[in-house]
């Protein structure tokens, strides 16, 4: 599968990616969220998104936002990444049509788990 991450972190970028690529998939590195819609909106078009919600270039939440709302990237399952603590956080990204969120530091398996997830997910809504 073709998984954008979204991350200004380059660190972090390239350890989720370093493990999506062990897991199988496709990694596409955005270090923004002007960029990451980019990759969005581009053929092919990922599977599916991991994405911050703390970058430049608009933030996470713009972005998140604007996915959701066009028509070509609505479909796309997205899985917050963030370092926000706050117990509002999850709730306000699922509201957003996130569908899923992980709070920071993220452990591999957990991610992987819940990408497993929201991939199935959205497989059996197509």
């Amino acid at each position: 599968m073709r998984i954008l991450v979204a991350d200004d972190d380059k660190v972090i970028s390239l350890l989720i990616c370093a493990t999506l690529r062990r897991a199988g998939h496709t990694p596409i590195p955005a270090f923004d969220a002007m960029q990451a819609l980019m990759f969005a909106m581009r053929a092919p078009q990922p599977d599916a998104i991991i994405l911050d919600l703390n970058m430049p270039g608009g933030g996470g939440l713009e972005a998140l936002k604007k996915l959701k709302s066009s028509a070509r990237t609505t479909g796309i399952p997205v899985l917050v990444i963030s370092g926000d603590s706050s117990p509002a956080a999850p709730g306000a990204v699922t509201d957003l049509g996130a569908e899923s969120f992980l709070p920071k530091p993220i452990v591999a398996e957990t991610m992987l788990g819940e990408l497993d997830r929201i991939l199935a997910g959205s497989a059996t809504s197509r």
